[in-house]
């Protein structure tokens, strides 16, 4: 037997390993798409310093704050995901990954696979609608 097949024969495997690869791997998404909403922000809010000030008298100043608006919003959003992505890998972490928060049961793989930060399993997250 080699020595790779023997470290992995070995080692305990962890039942989460892809989950937490693909929590990773939509965290780095969403930090990207953080980054680059910020630039837009900052953009938009560069431009328009150096128009007007009065919003509902320039006919492009309801433009620019809808624009910085839109974009204020996405970034809250995207941040929001981060947050909940980061609880996820701290349930991957603590080994509670995949257990309904309010009854305790496993969540089925294919809900895990639909929302990977879910807390709920279905008939919970039912329950609170």
């Amino acid at each position: 037997m080699t020595a790779a097949r023997t470290r992995t024969a070995t080692r305990p495997q962890n039942p989460n390993a892809d989950a937490e690869s693909r929590l990773v791997a939509e965290r780095v998404a969403a930090a990207g798409r953080a980054e680059a909403l910020r630039r837009d922000v900052d953009a938009i809010v560069e431009s328009a310093k150096g128009g007007a000030t009065d919003d509902e008298h320039d006919a492009e100043g309801a433009t620019v704050a809808f624009e910085r608006a839109q974009a204020m919003a996405l970034l809250a959003e995207t941040q929001a995901q981060i947050e909940t992505l980061d609880q996820a890998l701290a349930r991957v972490a603590a080994g509670t990954y995949g257990r309904c928060e309010s009854c305790g049961e496993p969540i089925t793989p294919e809900r895990l696979a639909a929302r990977p930060a879910a807390t709920t399993c279905i008939r919970c997250a039912s329950r609170r609608r």
